[in-house]
């Protein structure tokens, strides 16, 4: 299995009116300007999806979603199926963000049913995991996310491309970070949860790392071991912040 490039990938999550296309053709041109070193995704909120294909059309930057149904149709008023977003011209899709998980009652289980939906509609899941600040103060942030990756990831992944995203919940929005240590730790943790589970699959797919990244940290963050890309939030909003982020590859 060939090994994937680092993947940057911005989560607008409900954030974006059609003015906002802007910001994403202007990442967009200049990355045909000068290319990144890694695969670059945009995941805007459902509503933007078509209009974002079509601005992104013929540039290098993959359109991704940020969550789907497990179903692929049906009575379920209001979700999105991972073929409609397939359909729409989405290649990945984020799943299991920690506030999904918290505002949604979202399960491992519930991720690895939509995960296994990904598969089937030929979405590139990132999934993502992390611990509370209580849990990471008792200790657990390892046990948590380990646990996380176990069931959050379903066999269906094998042999298909997936990325897993490591956000700390604490530093989600709050602009702190964990230490350069701290998400080494963690991500040599879920690589070796990754190669227990799916051998050289597991050995491969990039752990990207995510919470408050923003350009005066991206650097070192991503250049720290096991790090393979990004899951950034409010910093992918504006081109100037995400392209910073994207040249600190």
């Amino acid at each position: 299995m060939s090994t994937p490039r680092p993947l940057i990938a911005g989560n607008w999550k409900m954030n974006g009116l059609a003015a906002s296309l802007a910001e994403a053709r202007a990442v967009a041109e200049a990355l045909d300007r000068e290319p990144a070193n890694g695969r670059v995704a945009i995941c805007p909120p459902a509503t933007l999806m078509a209009q974002m294909a079509s601005a992104l059309k013929g540039s290098a930057v993959r359109l991704g979603a940020q969550d789907c149904h497990a179903e692929p149709s049906g009575a379920f008023t209001g979700d999105v199926s991972a073929e409609m977003l397939a359909d729409a011209g989405a290649r990945l899709v984020i799943l299991g963000h920690s506030e999904r998980r918290a505002g949604h009652g979202e399960t491992d289980a519930t991720v690895a049913e939509k995960a296994r939906a990904a598969v089937r509609a030929a979405l590139e899941p990132i999934v993502c995991v992390g611990e509370t600040l209580e849990q990471r103060r008792a200790g657990e942030a390892v046990k948590v996310v380990q646990a996380q990756v176990a069931g959050s990831l379903p066999d269906a992944l094998e042999g298909h491309p997936f990325s897993v995203a490591y956000e700390p919940v604490w530093a989600i929005g709050t602009g702190l970070t964990p230490t350069t240590p701290e998400i080494e730790e963690v991500h040599a943790a879920i690589r070796a949860a990754l190669v227990e589970r799916f051998g050289e699959a597991g050995r491969v797919a990039p752990i990207l790392y995510g919470g408050s990244v923003k350009p005066s940290n991206a650097g070192e963050i991503l250049h720290a071991a096991e790090v393979g890309g990004a899951l950034v939030g409010g910093a992918s909003l504006k081109a100037d912040d995400f392209l910073g982020i994207i040249r600190a590859l």
